[in-house]
């Protein structure tokens, strides 16, 4: 029964500890995802680049997703091998630190923590509180989790169970190093798993040999995450992965074997065993950061291990996934609808993501590739009207016909606004160039900042397209309100600008307010895929209209 109870609260405390993690991240990257990209992508070095990957991993809580984003940006041509890998480096020694900080006995901000975030996230209405609030309750959710995890600990320690597997672990250190690496895989999470392990050798309850044993594991279990998830990605992102798992891998294994069989007294006096085992694990990620002048030996072995496909292999996207012979059957059918709109949405992000670039470098041979992937944007439309109209209608439920309804406006949707940027942004930026006018400053983070958050807009538009999640399509109408707000403020601070005299922002007005407006008109697009799904759940109003108005005032 002991073992019953114990199994029941460990579990009941890692999952909350894994939804508090995810709940901060999710946060964290609604309020700031749309940043991300033009942070990672500037003209940086290497060097530069390792505190931008620490400071991320730190904001992100979690190094996997540092991993692929960079390697991300790197399939893309964004950025070369060894940046990404300076980034990747850099995220991992920023999720140690990380767990420096959540490992701080501070349970006495609990109650705080929830409060604030509980009337930041329920009783405001503007997103960027809203996702404050998500994040202060993450934190506060861990620091429950943690200690909801040292008090199921507690019991077992005084029986037989756990000292004798400690003393089999003692043992035997590369089974320990292995499940540490497989609990931190299963978990999804390195922070979660080594948060875990800490607290369990704070107690007492394992070795500091063991819990250092695990760990070590567990930066080759974070390290694998990326490659699971990333299973998919071009050669040139799973290179950049696959650097990390040589690199880390390897130091961990030797940081083992050093332990191991060097006589190195641990853990060090003064230092209580928990706080040991995070300083060792923060030593450990700096030493792997210093392993960076190896990545560019490792990259021709891994061009052999991971080659670059043959261009017609690299371009899936211009191939139609409408299955004629699914029209048969109405599951099947609309299955296949749905992936090809999400082609669609895939070709549109390809074309939306070079804008803001054009303004600043108009290139001819640039603009070509834009034109044909809006070709392919029309010519994927025009299939799937012939398509929708040969699906057997006769046999298909309401249910199903409203789906194909929504999944053939949305494709509508996405073909205006790919219109919108081959024939309106492009010529906008065409212009700039001929003219040879400037943005201000202030002028260009503002388009920047707009065009951030629409690509950030499309994604979660995808993910909407993919798995109808309610709240992720409240939050693309949020953001559309937002949209506007961030329109009219761009307007209003471009008009000040005029009046201050700014001789940028008088050459540059006509160009920079279309470019605004456009975006937010394109971003209005995007956000279509929500309406079907908040009017079936009765969310989304008939009309923006006020209830019982009275008809006299308005004349």
């Amino acid at each position: 029964m002991l073992i019953l109870s114990f199994l029941l609260h460990l579990f009941g405390a890692t999952f909350l500890l894994l939804f508090a993690v995810r709940m901060v991240r999710t946060g964290i990257e609604r309020a700031f995802g749309a940043s991300f990209r033009r942070v990672l992508t500037a003209d940086q070095t290497p060097l530069r680049l390792i505190p931008l990957g620490t400071v991320l991993a730190i904001v992100l809580q979690s190094s996997a997703a540092v991993t692929l984003l960079a390697a991300g940006f790197a399939a893309n041509g964004a950025i070369s091998f060894l940046p990404a890998v300076a980034i990747v480096l850099g995220g991992d020694l920023g999720s140690s630190l990380l767990i420096q900080i959540l490992s701080l006995r501070v349970d006495w901000l609990v109650p705080v923590f929830l409060t604030v975030g509980g009337v930041l996230f329920l009783k405001t209405e503007r997103r960027s509180l809203k996702q404050a609030g998500r994040i202060i309750l993450g934190i506060a959710f861990i620091l429950i989790a943690l200690r909801f995890l040292r008090e199921a600990i507690q019991p077992i320690q005084d029986s037989g169970l756990l000292p004798a597997m400690s003393v089999w672990l003692e043992r035997d250190p590369l089974t320990a190093f292995f499940l540490g690496a497989a609990l931190a895989f299963v978990m999804h999470s390195s922070v979660a798993a080594v948060l875990m392990v800490v607290t369990v050798v704070s107690l007492g309850a394992l070795p500091f040999s063991v819990g250092a044993a695990i760990v070590l594991g567990a930066n080759l279990g974070s390290a694998l995450i990326p490659v699971w998830l990333g299973r998919d990605m071009r050669p040139a992102a799973r290179r950049v992965i696959l650097a990390n798992v040589v690199l880390r891998g390897t130091a961990a294994l030797l940081t083992l074997a050093a332990l191991t069989y060097l006589p190195i007294s641990l853990p060090p006096s003064g230092l209580e065993p928990g706080q040991s085992l995070v300083s060792l694990h923060i030593l450990f990620n700096l030493i792997v950061v210093l392993g960076l002048p190896i990545a560019p030996l490792l990259e021709p072995i891994l061009k052999a291990v991971a080659p670059d496909a043959a261009p017609d292999i690299l371009a899936p996207r211009h191939t139609s996934a409408l299955d004629q012979s699914a029209l048969n059957s109405p599951t099947r059918s609309l299955a296949s609808l749905r992936r090809e709109v999400l082609r669609m949405a895939d070709i549109l992000v390809i074309l939306l993501t070079p804008v803001m670039d054009l303004y600043r470098s108009y290139d001819v041979e640039s603009v070509k590739r834009l034109r044909k992937e809006d070709d392919a944007i029309n010519t994927a439309l025009d299939a799937i009207r012939r398509y929708s109209a040969s699906m057997p209608h006769d046999t298909m439920s309401k249910p199903q016909m409203r789906e194909m309804r929504a999944l053939v406006d949305y494709a509508i949707a996405l073909e205006a606004a790919g219109d919108i940027v081959v024939k309106r942004l492009v010529p906008l930026a065409a212009e700039r160039a001929k003219s040879g006018v400037h943005f201000s400053v202030p002028g260009r983070e503002e388009l920047t900042r707009i065009h951030e958050i629409v690509l950030a807009n499309l994604t979660t538009a995808t993910n909407v397209l993919v798995s109808d999640d309610i709240e992720s399509a409240r939050l693309l109408i949020e953001q559309k309100a937002q949209m506007g707000r961030l329109e009219r403020d761009s307007r209003k601070a471009h008009l000040k600008r005029l009046t201050a005299g700014y001789t940028d922002s008088f050459a540059s007005s006509d160009i920079h307010l279309e470019t605004a407006y456009s975006l937010k008109e394109l971003n209005s697009w995007i956000v279509t895929v929500a309406h079907p799904i908040l009017y079936r759940e009765g969310q989304l109003l008939d009309s923006r209209l006020a209830p019982n108005g009275d008809e006299s005032k308005v004349f």
